[in-house]
């Protein structure tokens, strides 16, 4: 994929580790953060082509971070998730496909099939 950055936003550590690591193995480069205010002043300093975002931060709600991370740069898609589970990897498949296919979002569907 080749500099396509991804910003995670995850409050526990471990969780992190791991989504960090399945993104890498899928090619991004990924900016860790913990906390709501992290993720802002991340996305604020760095180009960034989507967000992953915890629902259940530490310092805020990960839909008031997504409300203003969509005020500061309306372009980025960014994911609202509520912690890792068995649910995870049809949500990394998914986020990939839309990044993949950003341009044509009907598509993100079409590679979830395959």
């Amino acid at each position: 994929m080749g500099n396509v950055r991804v910003l995670c936003v995850e409050n526990h550590i471990e969780y992190l580790d791991a989504l960090k690591y399945m993104l890498e193995t899928a090619g991004y480069e990924v900016l860790p953060a913990t906390t709501g205010s992290q993720g802002l002043s991340i996305l604020m300093k760095q180009p960034i082509h989507g967000v992953l975002l915890e629902y259940d931060l530490p310092d805020t709600t990960g839909s008031s971070v997504r409300a203003e991370m969509k005020r500061i740069k309306p372009e980025v898609p960014v994911l609202l998730f509520t912690g890792v589970g068995s649910q995870t990897p049809f949500l990394l498949r998914f986020f990939d496909a839309y990044l993949r296919n950003a341009d044509r979002p009907e598509w993100t569907f079409q590679d979830l099939d395959a």
